[in-house]
């Protein structure tokens, strides 16, 4: 039997906004760890740690919302540049959090994907993203998709050449520079890219700790998205930040390039 997420203690809940004001698709930027733990003279990894609380409570208020997808950057390619330490512990740390959190999303119907490059991810940590993943695949809830050394210009790389190779080796086994190049420009569509990338176009792009930027996040997914930039600190946040920026993107006018 699928199980509700736990109440907030403040007895708050999420707003009633029927499906046509609500975001199928949220993306959130879990910004501000560091700035955290600095702030009372803790290490960063102190901050990260702090940081699983938050992502289970939006996870819950996503679920009490009605949210179809949650797309969150856990770890992006860039963040190789940290320091070894603290790439370390961000490595132990995402596999011991899915190990902890994954019967838990399960209980709440939840279904664990995950959106990343293998190359460089520790073994250990892609079987822990593999096992939720397999563990959740027949859930019928929340997407909850964990991007984990991922970036937004390597997906969409990725995913046109993905379809360039397919396309050229529907060009026949008789090499013809020209057919192919024909072949491979008709595959290559808007259409097709979308199709081709983990997560769904994005309809609110969220980023806490007063940041504003993208960082290399859903990048082709974006395109369209209600950006909504928050200055509380990730650790700081819970489901209430959520269904906060969920009431602004619904008095937003989303018009796509329409007058």
């Amino acid at each position: 039997m699928t199980a509700q997420p736990y109440p907030h203690p403040s007895g708050a809940t999420p707003p009633a906004l029927g499906p046509e004001r609500s975001p199928a698709h949220v993306a959130v930027v879990m910004d501000g760890n560091g700035r955290w733990a600095r702030e009372r003279g803790e290490p960063r990894t102190e901050g990260h740690r702090a940081g699983e609380a938050a992502l289970v409570e939006v996870v819950a208020g996503a679920v009490e919302a009605g949210v179809p997808w949650l797309t969150v950057y856990a770890f992006s390619t860039e963040n190789w540049k940290r320091s070894p330490a603290e790439v370390r512990f961000l490595m132990g740390y995402s596999r011991t959090v899915l190990r902890r959190r994954r019967d838990l999303f399960d209980s709440w119907n939840v279904r664990v994907r995950w959106a990343g490059e293998r190359r460089r991810l520790a073994p250990s940590v892609v079987k822990e993203l593999d096992d939720a993943v397999q563990l959740t695949r027949d859930n019928t809830g929340l997407t909850l998709t964990l991007c984990v050394n991922y970036g937004g210009r390597a997906e969409i790389a990725a995913a046109v050449g993905e379809i360039a190779a397919a396309a050229a080796r529907g060009a026949g086994e008789r090499w013809d520079a020209e057919r192919v190049a024909r072949t491979v420009s008709r595959a290559i569509t808007e259409e097709s890219i979308s199709a081709a990338l983990a997560t769904p176009a994005v309809d609110l792009f969220w980023r806490t700790s007063g940041e504003q930027r993208l960082s290399n996040f859903l990048i082709w997914q974006s395109a369209y998205a209600e950006l909504v930039f928050t200055d509380k600190l990730w650790p700081d946040v819970d489901r209430r930040d959520l269904w906060e920026v969920i009431r602004r993107y619904a008095e937003r006018d989303r018009r796509f390039g329409a007058a």
